[in-house]
């Protein structure tokens, strides 16, 4: 047979055409604007395989449409825009790039905390709209060390654990939730385990780092959001739906918690006016933790290495539906 059919659903900046028409039958496609819904099923008749962002909707409705399609290979860590039980009973292999981005969302879990404990970006405004009026003062625009503090990790996979071993650095005190006891862990890293209440309560600095599923969504509402201390800061990296977003927009108005750091939300984008971007208390992002050079070509290499190694019939390293197999055995699919 001839090379598989392949749609990419955003341009692959980090790789040339030649890259991917070597392999494949390329369809790419040129907005940056989500698809979903009749578009991506018209996009996807007749393809093989499909490269898609995180944005674009995999509903079961878009995959009860297609015929021909085998893999999904998702340029991201989170796959809940994917139905992967409606991919699993159709024999699609769903393939993500969980490695690839942990450093740099690691580092921008950090980075947010300190703008947050910091101020840094309510001092830059303040210099940029000509406020800064006094100079140097004793007391002004005091924020926060870490040094000394106690930072509670929610979820210790990947990134989470990559956020430890970099706030070591800081000389913080270090505990850790999970669905699982991680003792090796805690040895090498110095962080202890605690249940979910106790984590909440006793720290100065609380970072989310699950994923979501059904077990994590909604798993931080009012109840949980209120045994934080007052002087607490929330820092979110993971995905939007774990935080009941209203909970926490009332206990941030009635400073029930110091602040917030969210790079992610409910829904996506949020405009200016949404209520979380009305605080003065929260530093807002637009979903940018993986938003490094290194960690986006990173993505899209491990997307199409998956993609590939399907193809040939070769285990990929990050199948996500691995129960796949046992409905459609991995075949090799010569390409030109």
């Amino acid at each position: 047979m001839g090379k598989p059919r392949i749609l990419v659903t955003h341009p692959l900046v980090f790789l040339t055409d030649e890259d991917l028409t070597r392999r494949f039958d390329i369809r790419q496609l040129d907005s940056e604007l989500p698809i979903g819904g009749e578009q991506l099923k018209h996009e996807l008749a007749g393809k093989d395989g499909a490269v898609c962002f995180l944005i674009d909707r995999f509903s079961a409705d878009v995959l009860q449409a297609t015929n021909d399609l085998k893999v999904i290979s998702s340029v991201s860590a989170g796959l809940d825009h994917i139905d992967l039980a409606e991919a699993t009973a159709r024999g699609i292999y769903v393939t993500n790039t969980p490695t690839a981005l942990t450093n740099s969302v690691a580092e921008f879990a950090i980075a947010i905390m300190l703008a947050l404990s910091r101020r840094i970006t309510e001092a830059d405004a303040i210099v940029r709209s000509g406020q800064w009026k006094g100079g140097w003062g004793l007391t002004y625009m005091l924020g926060s060390e870490l040094k000394g503090k106690s930072v509670g990790i929610i979820g210790l996979g990947r990134i989470g654990t990559a956020v430890a071993k970099k706030l070591g650095a800081f000389d913080v005190s270090l505990s850790y939730c999970s669905r699982t006891r991680k003792i090796e862990a805690e040895q090498s890293l110095g962080i202890r385990y605690l249940s979910l209440d106790d984590l909440l309560s006793i720290s100065d600095y609380v970072i989310i780092c699950v994923s979501l599923s059904d077990q994590t969504r909604g798993m931080i509402g009012e109840r949980e959001l209120l045994l934080m201390r007052e002087s607490a800061y929330l820092v979110n990296v993971s995905r939007g739906q774990v935080i009941d977003e209203a909970s926490l927009v009332k206990v941030l108005r009635e400073k029930k918690i110091a602040g917030a750091a969210l790079d992610v939300f409910e829904k996506e984008p949020i405009g200016n006016d949404h209520p979380l971007a009305q605080l003065k208390n929260v530093f807002l992002s637009p979903h940018i933790g993986s938003a490094t050079k290194e960690a986006r070509r990173a993505m899209v290499l491990d997307a199409i290495e998956n993609l590939t190694a399907i193809f040939e019939g070769i285990e990929a390293p990050n199948i996500a539906n691995p129960e796949v197999m046992k409905r459609r055995p991995l075949k090799v699919v010569k390409m030109l």
